[in-house]
């Protein structure tokens, strides 16, 4: 199985959203900031946890 999650292109569709969403004032100004700040946090966990390689245990 593969895995082709790409972190980059989820994070700019979520913030494409987010942009949308103060563009058509369904959000305001600070709702925006603390959304993207909220991104960018959880843009961070997701790069920790996908960084490293991939180990077979092989019993010893």
């Amino acid at each position: 199985m593969t895995y082709n999650f790409d972190p980059d292109k989820w994070y700019d569709n979520e913030l494409f959203l987010i942009q949308s969403k103060l563009k058509t004032g369904e959000m305001n100004q600070n709702g925006y900031d603390e959304a993207v700040e909220a991104l960018d946090k959880k843009l961070e966990k997701m790069w920790k946890r996908l960084d490293g390689t991939y180990q077979i245990n092989n019993g010893n």
